[in-house]
């Protein structure tokens, strides 16, 4: 009996819309497993491992396919690179799927997407592939970590090899899923007892006492807790930003690039119920993420608000006690979430963010009423993004000072506060993301 969803075709039509249709791989993915639900745990893990995977691994893949292959991977259907890259993770990554079924589900495959002709060269390359792999050496850091020769050697131009080394393997890494926990709606104890009846490996965060990782588990949504705002996935390096920002009593606090809201309902849980959090961004599907988050958490001092962060609010102009200013960024700190995000960058898409930072900044400062903080982050290494833009804003406003935050951080990360008084998070070097915080002070004189 033929399977009526087969999973490599599956995973082929995710790779086809991301790579060839520039969509986001963890959109396409989230659309896929949420519309294939009732497909086993097992499959819906397959398809998960191998579109992820393929997409990590693009260069070493293409790599070895243009070692046994005439014709070069660009100058391919763009349905048979895809069918190949996606075989030859299988092969390379996935002992558990022998050499033959990979190289036959490619073959049919390609003959079912209407390349009966290209069938002998699907097998050829394949066949070849599964003979030879151990035998295959890689020229340079970009292709064994399958990282664009420029990033690479931007990152080289900042810290030394073995750091960047470091970074590079734990993009590669599996990692668990990071939660932030409600104690209003669960105890640490009962987190505990309800994910583990379910199977879910649960984990204490080792930066802070409200943080928790968890692996094991198929369908989030379906997780004791989660759709009662018992806790929230976020990046532990994004609840620095809300542990560092310090909220007091009755503080009035503005998120001006907030979906989907993991750090305003962060502030307003730090709030205690009081005070007032807005929390900003630019698109109604944005706000309505944030509000469906809000609405989760049953939290009643933060609400969401459509607001272009490029304009400014005259209304808001000195009413804040807290910026969050949270910014479009070339997202190099997060490559293991959003596998694909390196080869969609440029380094002029990098300059053209700085200068959207920049145009940000210049208006969401003045927000901060006399005494009041900005908490600026990226969730990026490149330093013209980071510290560059530091150096910007304080030489600008020099009404503004950075604040030191190493009371706000465990013994481990206050070691990576800059001297200038920033936070660096490294993959492989810190147990988070790569992020970056800073925090200013605006002068009581104003």
């Amino acid at each position: 009996m033929t399977k009526s969803i087969n999973e490599r075709e599956l995973v082929l039509g995710i790779l086809m819309e991301v790579v060839e249709g520039q969509r986001y791989s963890h959109i396409v993915l989230r659309e896929v497993l949420g519309k294939y639900q009732y497909l086993a745990k097992n499959e819906r893990a397959f398809i998960t491992r191998v579109t992820e995977g393929t997409l990590e691994r693009m260069i070493e893949l293409d790599f070895i396919i243009d070692c046994f292959s005439k014709v070069k991977v660009s100058k391919m259907k763009p349905v048979i690179r895809n069918i190949l890259r996606s075989a030859v993770y299988q092969l390379k990554y996935m002992d558990q799927v022998p050499a033959s079924a990979v190289c036959n589900e490619a073959v049919k495959l390609a003959a079912k997407k209407g390349f009966v002709n290209l069938k002998g060269f699907v097998n050829g390359v394949l066949r070849s592939v599964a003979r030879n792999l151990e035998q295959i050496t890689y020229p340079d850091m970009s292709v064994t970590y399958s990282m664009p020769v420029w990033i690479v050697k931007q990152w080289l131009s900042v810290y030394d090899r073995e750091t960047v080394e470091l970074m590079l393997q734990d993009f590669l890494r599996k990692k668990p899923t990071t939660i932030r926990l409600n104690p209003s709606r669960m105890s640490k104890e009962e987190l505990f007892a309800s994910l583990g009846q379910k199977g879910v490996t649960v984990e204490e965060h080792p930066y802070l006492p409200y943080a928790f990782e968890i692996s094991g588990y198929d369908y989030l949504a379906e997780l004791p807790g989660f759709m009662e705002g018992a806790f929230y996935v976020q990046d532990i390096s994004s609840m620095l930003v809300s542990e560092i920002a310090a909220p007091k009593e009755n503080d009035r606090v503005i998120d001006v690039c907030a979906a989907p809201g993991g750090k305003a309902l962060h502030m307003a849980q730090l709030l205690c119920g009081t005070g007032h959090v807005e929390a900003r961004d630019l698109t109604d599907y944005k706000v309505e993420l944030i509000r469906e988050n809000i609405r989760r958490a049953g939290l009643v001092n933060v609400e969401a608000v459509r607001q272009d962060a490029t304009l400014l609010t005259e209304e808001s102009i000195e009413t804040a006690d807290i910026v969050i200013a949270d910014l479009p960024c070339s997202g190099l700190g997060v490559l293991s979430k959003k596998t694909d995000l390196k080869y969609k960058m440029t380094e002029e898409m990098q300059q053209d963010l700085v200068k959207l930072q920049r145009r940000i900044l210049s208006q969401v400062k003045q927000y901060v009423r006399p005494g009041g903080v900005l908490v600026y982050s990226t969730c990026t290494i490149h330093d013209a993004e980071n510290m560059g833009n530091v150096h910007w804003f304080l030489e600008e406003n020099k009404e503004f000072e950075l604040m030191p935050i190493q009371d706000r951080l465990c013994e481990e990360l206050k070691k990576g506060v800059t001297e200038e008084g920033c936070l660096q998070l490294l993959p492989g070097i810190h147990k988070s993301d790569g992020f970056f915080i800073a925090k200013f002070r605006k002068g009581s004189n104003g």
